[in-house]
Parts: C-alpha cells; structure tokens; sequence
C-alpha cells in the first residue's frame, strides 16, 4: 500500500518530463482563482452550464481541458511512461559504454547502468543497439537505477524455450563442452542437456567433435520445477529418415544387392545402412571362411555391396549377406580332387569329437578323433592337434552336392597290426603303459594302436585283487607278457604275474597233504582260525582241529604244529590240523586223502579237480564233527 501512494507523485515526474509544456499550461495561477472557459459557457447556456458545472474542480482549481489536448496527453504517457515497479522484461537502447558498463536508455527517469560482464557472449556490442533488460533496482544508493540483461535473457530465455518446446519449432545451440551421458548445449543463454543417443540416428564414436558447434534441436523435454531441459538434434533427423524409410523398403526384393555403409559391428554380425534403414548380415553370411569375429572381415564405416536374403512381412528386419556375392568355394573345388587324395590344410576349428580342416577357403573337412590315431582308445581331439596347426591328411569321403568332407591322419602311417605276429608273438615279453581301468582287468598300450588287456586274474599269483586301481595307477609302466593273439578280431590278452614263476608250483610240493609245519594262531574268525606260515600261505584250521591234547582249545597267539589236510592250488586254498597230530581217527583221513590225491595226480594231471572234491568233501565232514 505504501507504493501505492507513492505513485501519484511518479506520475507526476513522469508528467513534467515527458509534456512540459502541458503541465505549465495546467498550473498557472489565474486558474487557481478562476477557471478558463468556464465565463463562455455560461454566456451560452447558463441553464444548461448551471446543471453540468464541475463544482470540484471549481474547488481544487482545475481548468477544463479540450478533448482533443487529454487524448494526446494520454498517448504520450502511454508512449514514454515506464512503471519501474512492474517486473517484466523492457526493451533499453545503449547510449553510452564505458570501460566497465553500460548505460542504457529505457524512458525513465534516469538512465540505466549494466556491467558489460553480462554481454560477454556479445563482443560486438555498440552505441544505438536495442538490448532486452530487467529492472533490478529501481534506485541504488546514488539514485542511480540498476538494470539486468543477465536476467532479461533468462526470463525471455525460457519463454521461448517453453514456446518452442509446446510448438515444437527447430532452436539453435551452441554445444559448449561434453558431460556424462552426453554434451551441454547453450539454447537462448539457457544450460540444455543433449543426450548421446539424441546426436545422432547412428551410434557416435567420438563426442569430442561436436564441441564448439552451432547445431539445430529439437527441445524434447522441460522439468519446470528443476529448470532442466533435453534436447535432441536426432529427431530433426529421424522425420526425413521416416520418409527415407518408406521409399527404400518400398522397393526391397530378395536378391536385390544394395550398397550400404557399416554402422556397427558386435560379436554376431555387422549392422549395414542402407540409406535411412538397417539390415543384419549374421556372422555367418560374411564370409564362406570359418571366422571368430566380424572384425576380421569388415570395419566401421566401411562401404560394402551386400545381398537381400531375406525380410520380414513388414519389413522391419532385413537379413542381408556378403559371402553370397562370391560363387561358393565348393563349385569352385577342383574336380579332379577326389577320395584318397592327399590335401594339407590349417586346423579352424575342434570339437571333443573331432577337428575341422579348412583344406581350401570356405573348405572344411571333418577329421573324427577315431582317425587320428590307430589306437582303439579314443582320446579327445586336443590330445593331438590344436587350433591354428597346419596338418596333413587323406580324404576318405567327399560329397559335393552335401559339400562334406571326411578326413583321416592315421591313414598316412602304417597299421600296426599288419606285423603284429611278428612283433608280438605269443610269450613274448614287452614294457606297456597303463591307459585304462575296469572292474575285469587294465587296458596296457604297448605303442600306438596297439592295446592289450590284463585280466584281473593275471595280475598278480597270490594276490587277491578286487579292482586293478589295488595293484597299478593309471600311467604306470608295466611289465607284460602276450598270452593270447587275436589279429582278425585285432585284441591282445597279456598278463603280468606270467613274468615270474608261479610260486604256488612250489607250495604245491611244500605244503602237500600231511605236511607238518609250525605256526602261531593269528586271528579267530568264523568256525576256526588262521595260521600264517609265510607271506602267501595262510592255513584255514577248522574249530574242531584247533583241539589240543589234554581237550583244551588253542587260542589266538598260541605256537603249535600243524598237519596239512588240504591244498588247492587253483583257489590257493589251504587247510591244517593241529589235532590231526595225535588223534588217529583224523590221522587216518588225511592219510586217505593224501594217498588219493597222490594217484589222481599220477593218472592225470586234469583230474586234481577230483582229489579238490574229495578234499573239499573231507573238509567239511571236518568241520562237521569240529562244530
């Protein structure tokens, strides 16, 4: 309220400076003590002055004015009069520059004063031009009035920003310098984001270029309460590229070749623009070679003539391919190339199962792990080539029309089995490597290609062997002896205990029927006892032979005599007595078995079995009367 009242007294500054000569007419003092043009019109009409007369400007002196004099008073308050209280933006005139600032006319009062800092962006201002400006301070402390272009620019600056942003006009910015996720752009003196991906349609590899340029935007986004504002200079672009779009793919046919230009390149193919639309060669349409990266084929940026294989109904994903553009290797392979055939080629690619062969470029034959090696133990393939090896190699089969191709490297060396009789006969003993286990026996390679097989059974004499992992380790040197040839069937049986005598040849005749050794009791176990007369002969003693002859029992620890009553090589069985010293009805068996045994043996040696039976038979008649 306080400016309020205060206005009137402005207006009347405002008044005398800009219509002199107006309010000297309006303030003379005859007026004050009489009126003009009141005495006229009275004379005329002084009924009708009586009935219209102004008594309160009678009272305050006020002179009556024609018309024609306030319309033109009013138009030159309207033309001049600035009201400094209002803050809206003005348009001032720069009448004078000093060192440090402006001085700007805006119609008021007094002159303006800017500090040139703020036309920093404008190195060319000069005397006479227009400037927009903000009243800042409408009279300092040496009643001078303070002015702001700084914050004119920011007010219009946002005005035209919402405008252009709501009409969706073009602006023009200046990138200033390149931020996180994209460039700081200076629209109408107002900080604007430009984000990477709304440079550009295709993808930009280097953000440093774009600084210090004059681009054209597209104002895409306002935060009114933040004050922040994204544009982008890409979707000036994308309308014509739309247009570009539609007369392009309008004309795409399968098999048209086009020239496009790569836009990017990533692990499975290589992206091509065809003029305003994209197309996808796939890694494999590059290039009739086997290739690890589309990188080796083509670069950025790179013109190319590539094919139409392929797009969907709308047209929207193109299949494109280069190699096709090429005749294929396979109609180009000489034709007097055939099986048996000696070819050298580089290993490109390998596989648990086999390694490819790249013979020719866009070429591949198949070398199966089978045929690297004569061994009938299959190993992986990387056990014998690697990626990147030049390798020689016969062809075994070749389908041109399937344009496959198999390879064989084994098949450049002799089979080891065609001298194998000779080189392995039957007894013959030889050094072999352990390769391989199961629950039957050990696989021994003796060379390459040459495998035979240790029956469990043959390892060891006097061993009792569950599995082969007991006896040996896989990779171990073995000594073996060839029991069995089979060169049709291509199998070798070996054996490893055959390299020694059978000491139970020697048991045999040692430890024969009635036989008395000495030994200690070792372990009490389930209807009798153990005695160990050496490493390899431990004596099984029935519960009722373990009786001594004052009628006690022998028990584990204890050192007596035994007689044998039972031998079995085969099984490598043997059982003793020790009450058979001294009672004759158990003397008396044995003696039988023994004698038995002694002319089964005579007869025939086939028939041992026989006298085993009658043994066996004892010994449980034995245990019988032990139990």
């Amino acid at each position: 309220m306080a400016e309020e009242n205060k206005k009137p007294e402005a207006q009347e500054e405002v008044e005398l400076k800009t219509n002199v000569a107006a309010a000297e007419e309006l303030a003379t003092p005859d007026a004050i003590k009489e009126p003009k043009g009141y005495e006229s019109a009275a004379q005329a009409n002084p009924e009708k002055f009586l009935k219209e007369f102004n008594w309160h400007n009678y009272e305050e002196g006020i002179d009556p004015i024609d018309d024609d004099k306030l319309d033109e008073f009013e138009k030159l308050v309207a033309e001049n009069f600035v009201d400094t209280l209002d803050d809206e933006v003005v348009e001032g005139k720069v009448i004078n520059i000093t060192d440090r600032d402006a001085i700007i006319d805006i119609n008021a009062k007094s002159e303006g004063v800017i500090s040139l800092n703020e036309f920093r962006y404008n190195p060319d201002l000069k005397v006479g031009d227009t400037v927009e400006v903000l009243i800042d301070v409408r009279e300092d402390a040496t009643g001078q009035l303070v002015l702001s272009h700084r914050k004119a620019r920011v007010i219009k600056a946002w005005e035209r920003v919402n405008k252009a942003h709501e009409d969706g006009t073009i602006v023009t910015g200046f990138v200033k310098a390149r931020t996180k996720g994209g460039m700081i752009v200076d629209v109408f003196g107002i900080e604007a984001f430009l984000p990477g991906s709304q440079i550009d349609v295709k993808p930009i590899r280097d953000y440093d270029a774009y600084v210090n340029k004059t681009m054209e935007f597209k104002v895409v986004k306002i935060n009114q309460e933040f004050k922040n504002v994204v544009v982008s200079h890409k979707a000036l672009i994308e309308a014509d590229i739309e247009e570009q779009k539609k007369e392009i793919i309008g004309q795409l046919e399968k098999g048209q070749v086009l020239e496009g230009t790569v836009k990017n390149i990533t692990s499975y193919g290589v992206f091509v623009d065809l003029g305003g639309v994209d197309g996808l060669v796939h890694i494999t349409d590059l290039s009739w070679s086997r290739i690890n990266h589309p990188n080796e084929i083509v670069d950025l940026d790179q013109k190319l003539n590539v094919v139409i294989l392929d797009f969907d109904e709308d047209k929207t994903r193109i299949q494109l391919g280069l190699k096709q553009l090429k005749k294929h290797p396979w109609d180009a392979l000489s034709e007097t190339l055939s099986v048996g055939d000696k070819v050298k080629g580089k290993v490109v690619v390998i596989a648990d199962y086999g390694a490819f062969v790249e013979v020719e470029e866009g070429v591949e034959g198949l070398i199966h792990v089978s045929e690297m090696s004569w061994s009938t133990h299959l190993r992986s393939a990387q056990d014998f080539v690697n990626v990147g090896d030049e390798v020689e190699a016969q062809i075994l089969t070749m389908d041109r029309e399937d344009r496959k191709m198999s390879l064989g490297i084994k098949q450049l060396t002799q089979d080891p089995w065609t001298d194998i009789t000779s080189k392995y006969p039957v007894g013959s003993r030889h050094t072999g490597i352990v390769r391989n286990f199961t629950n039957f026996g050990v696989f021994v390679e003796l060379e390459e290609g040459i495998d035979g097989l240790i029956y469990i059974s043959d390892l060891s004499w006097t061993k009792k062997i569950k599995h082969p992992s007991e006896f040996t380790n896989i990779g171990d040197k073995l000594e073996v002896v060839v029991l069995e040839l089979d060169v049709e069937g291509r199998k070798l049986s070996l054996g490893h205990k055959q390299i020694e005598d059978n000491p139970w040849d020697k048991y045999e005749a040692d430890f024969a029927v009635g036989t008395k050794h000495t030994g200690t009791i070792g372990e009490i176990v389930d209807k009798g006892a153990t005695v160990e007369f050496n490493e390899d002969i431990v004596a099984f003693i029935p519960g009722r032979h373990l009786e001594k002859e004052d009628g006690s029992k022998l028990g584990k620890g204890d050192e007596a005599e035994f007689q044998i009553i039972e031998f079995n090589k085969d099984f490598k069985r043997v059982v003793a007595s020790h009450t058979a010293l001294f009672k004759e009805e158990e003397a008396k068996i044995v003696k039988q078995a023994a004698k038995k045994a002694a002319d089964s043996a005579a007869a025939s040696a086939p028939t041992l079995g026989d006298a085993n039976d009658a043994l066996a038979a004892l010994k449980k008649q034995m245990e019988k009367g032990g139990n």
